[in-house]
C-alpha cells in the first residue's frame, strides 16, 4: 500500500478538493497521484505557495517549499 500525504496543509489546501491523506495499490498510481496534485496545487489554486514531492518508504510527501 501506497500513500499520499499532505506534509502541511496551507489553509489554500483545506479548502480545496483534496484529502490530506490518499492511499493507493500501485506506487506508480501514487506517484502520478502526488505529482499532478502539487502541480495544480502550485498553479491553479494556492498563489502564495509552491509545493513539491519527495518519496519516503511507501510515502509520497507533498511538501510546502515556500
Amino acid at each position: 500500500m501506497f500513500t499520499v500525504r499532505i506534509e502541511k496543509e496551507c489553509n489554500c489546501f483545506k479548502n480545496s478538493k483534496y484529502a490530506p491523506v490518499q492511499r493507493f495499490a500501485s506506487e506508480s498510481e501514487a506517484w502520478e497521484t502526488a505529482t499532478k496534485m502539487a502541480k495544480e496545487m502550485t498553479r491553479d489554486f494556492c498563489k502564495n505557495h509552491a509545493f513539491s514531492v519527495i518519496k519516503e518508504d511507501d510515502d509520497f510527501l507533498i511538501l510546502l517549499m515556500s
